[in-house]
């Protein structure tokens, strides 16, 4: 299986970030990826007023886009993530859609944890525009292989990916817009870990320079394998990496380094409240 993570300087124009997406999707496809990830709100990427001019139904046109060009090459597709609207919810959704071959929904994931932190003197209020999501979601690529997703500030809790590979999956997409900062202290690190922990695939999805009003993230998008490897990642700019999953090494490392198997779940209680 050949994989591919799309790096984007997305920003709040909606039509340009779209074309940039629509044109390295089919150069990847073109490469011979047979998965493909886009990166976090690579539909519009911004402040609050922006997003709710992008915000959009889940039967949109970023979905019918996806459909399509997923259709079109028979590929795998997670689009990134996209801003969505929902019918009876104030705020809106940080949504993560794996779409199959056939153009079909495969799975649905709303961002879970919420990013609202004080990185490099600026703060981030996620919460203030787009509610949580409260389901773990999985899902299947056309060749069998079990998908995990998950989105960007995800990548800091590893209960998340420890139940995904419990539930099966051997690739985990990580859309994202990783600050510059926290980018250049943590993204390798977390992305290895989270594969060495689960012994799973990462194919992460960064965005890259600056959007408004001030903001600036890392870009460095990786594919990392089950033993913390490498395989890919992205310069300082625009464009897609691609590496081949080796899914026969992946379960040597997993017979050979049983991990997985050896939890130990009747001894793990967790504590009634922590103190952060």
């Amino acid at each position: 299986m050949r994989a591919a993570a799309i790096q984007l300087n997305s920003t709040e124009d909606k039509a340009r970030n779209m074309e940039r997406a629509d044109r390295l999707t089919r150069a990847a496809a073109a490469d011979g990826a047979d998965l493909i990830v886009l990166p976090e709100k690579f539909t519009a990427l911004g402040t609050r007023e922006h997003y709710l001019a992008a915000a959009e139904p889940l039967e949109g046109p970023t979905l019918a886009w996806a459909r399509g060009i997923a259709c079109e090459f028979g590929i795998d597709l997670v689009a990134g993530s996209f801003v969505e609207s929902r019918e009876g919810h104030e705020k809106l959704g940080n949504t993560s859609v794996h779409v199959g071959p056939g153009g079909e929904t495969k799975a649905v994931y709303r961002k879970i944890h919420m990013f609202d932190v004080v990185v490099g003197g600026q703060e981030y209020l996620e919460s203030e525009s787009s509610e949580a999501g409260a389901e773990i979601a999985t899902s299947e690529l056309a060749d069998g292989t079990e998908l995990g997703l998950t989105v960007c500030y995800d990548l800091r809790f590893p209960e998340l990916f420890r139940i995904l590979a419990l539930r099966g999956a051997r690739v985990i997409t990580l859309p994202a817009a990783f600050t510059k900062v926290t980018g250049q202290a943590h993204w390798e690190i977390l992305l290895r870990a989270r594969a060495i922990e689960n012994q799973a695939f990462m194919v992460a999805a960064d965005q890259i320079g600056t959007h408004p009003p001030d903001k600036e993230s890392f870009g460095g998008s990786m594919i990392v394998d089950p033993w913390g490897e490498v395989l890919a990642r992205a310069e300082d700019e625009e464009g897609f990496i691609a590496a081949d999953l080796d899914l026969d090494r992946q379960r040597e490392v997993r017979e050979q380094l049983p991990s997985l198997a050896n939890r130990v779940p009747e001894a793990y209680e967790w504590p009634e409240g922590v103190k952060a």
